[in-house]
């Protein structure tokens, strides 16, 4: 999946992040690389993401990074990670007007937590509810919380681009939307 000339450093950079979706660590959280958009940048690589329970999709994402070497206005940088989580909530939850500013505190809170260093970070928190009429009728009704947010990756104190701390912070938002427990606390299961 690797283009044949990625250039230095964001190669190093690619790996890191390569290592994450080998083992995030996480095995409720399904990673894999797929093809990314070609449009957007010389180059780019994407992760795609899944957490099942009970064998039903719960939430799902996509982490795009993205590289200039020339750079792009509005990036601050070379690189740009651009992400998208959506995750399935209980109805009371998508009504709940504060949900966005959670969701959003979710993405910083996990970046920080990680030792994500970035710049110019935007995005927006959407929340749905969803009612099916006709042949797709369903009794009930399906609420939603979509995260998409980009931001500037900044090299760490030795002046390494790790993508691999970025693509752990963004695991941990896409497992905060699911309901599931941070990394290193375990969950209280109902009997």
């Amino acid at each position: 999946m690797e283009p044949p000339l990625l250039p230095e450093p964001f190669r190093a950079a690619v790996s890191g992040m390569r290592a994450v979706v080998t083992d995030s660590g996480r095995p409720d959280l399904d990673l894999q690389e797929v093809p990314a958009p070609k449009r957007l940048a010389p180059y780019a690589v994407a992760v795609s993401a899944e957490v099942c329970r009970d064998d039903e999709q719960i939430a799902s994402g996509r982490f795009v990074v993205l590289h200039d070497p020339a750079g792009q206005e509005g990036w601050r940088g070379e690189t740009r990670v651009v992400a998208f989580v959506s995750a399935d909530v209980e109805a009371e939850m998508a009504a709940d007007p504060s949900l966005a500013q959670v969701g959003w505190s979710w993405l910083t809170e996990s970046l920080a937590d990680r030792g994500a260093r970035h710049t110019a970070a935007g995005g927006t928190v959407t929340r749905t509810a969803s009612c099916r009429f006709g042949q797709i009728e369903d009794a009930q009704e399906a609420s939603e919380v979509e995260v998409r947010a980009s931001w500037t990756p900044l090299p760490d104190e030795d002046g390494r681009l790790d993508l691999g701390v970025h693509l752990l912070a963004w695991c941990d938002l896409l497992s905060a939307t699911a309901g599931l427990p941070p990394p290193g606390v375990a969950a209280f299961r109902s009997r």
